[in-house]
């Protein structure tokens, strides 16, 4: 490799590393010209694309990154979410099962990173399930993100109302304490935990709950009117 391609190839992770992708794709650009077997190059490519919304163009380079490199983790994350995002949804979920059996570090164990990354994946099908009124669907991918992040609060909420709308109230109550028990002033949960329990005929449980998050966020408009509605129903 001549001395340019090497200042290019420098220079691009460099600025890649700051986020200035105009001119990182500029220098990595000319070095995947010049060398057509850097994986990491591709990848960067693949990201700076992919953040312009330009998902054909950061699957080709994803695409290359693996060619180069079959156990590059992150190029096969990268590329199952832009499969995702071009609605080619099987082909995002076999290279996302790839990933998942490549990246182990030892049997049955994921480097952190990758554990997240997957978390948050899974948690984003369940999102589209929850969408589309499909609870017990997206109650599932909730799970699997669980066990590979248990301690993702916000998924948790996810799922405690994924159970709740799919009628298993119970199920949610166990869920919603848990996030009490892990994060006491987690507003949002505490809100959709009085609901719930509101939901169930406990109105007195549920009232405690958002006075609750009235204490810890006064203006709470959400618990206000939530509040208002209870002091009408008693007084009719």
């Amino acid at each position: 490799m001549d001395e340019q391609i090497k200042d290019f190839l420098k220079l691009g992770r460099d600025a890649y590393r700051k986020k200035e992708y105009s001119r990182a794709e500029d220098y990595l650009t000319r070095v995947a010209e010049q060398h057509d077997d850097f994986a990491d190059v591709f990848n960067m490519l693949g990201v700076i694309y992919h953040d312009r919304g330009l998902f054909t163009k950061a699957q080709q380079n994803f695409e290359r990154a693996l060619a180069i490199n079959p156990r590059y983790t992150e190029a096969a994350l990268n590329l199952a979410v832009t499969y995702n995002d071009l609605g080619r949804y099987n082909e995002a979920k076999g290279v996302f099962n790839k990933a998942l059996s490549a990246s182990r570090t030892e049997p049955g164990e994921l480097d952190p990173f990758v554990r997240g990354k997957i978390a948050n994946m899974y948690a984003e099908i369940g999102d589209v399930y929850q969408a589309a009124g499909l609870y017990e669907r997206a109650a599932g991918e909730y799970q699997k993100a669980l066990a590979l992040g248990p301690g993702f609060v916000d998924i948790r909420l996810k799922l405690a109302q994924s159970l709740r709308d799919d009628g298993k109230q119970e199920e949610a109550l166990a869920e919603f304490h848990k996030i009490m028990e892990d994060r006491p002033g987690f507003v949002a949960a505490r809100i959709h935990l009085g609901v719930t329990l509101y939901s169930m005929g406990k109105t007195e449980e549920a009232v405690k709950e958002w006075n609750e998050v009235l204490r810890l966020d006064p203006g709470n408009k959400s618990c206000q009117m939530y509040l208002n509605l209870v002091k009408e129903e008693e007084g009719g």
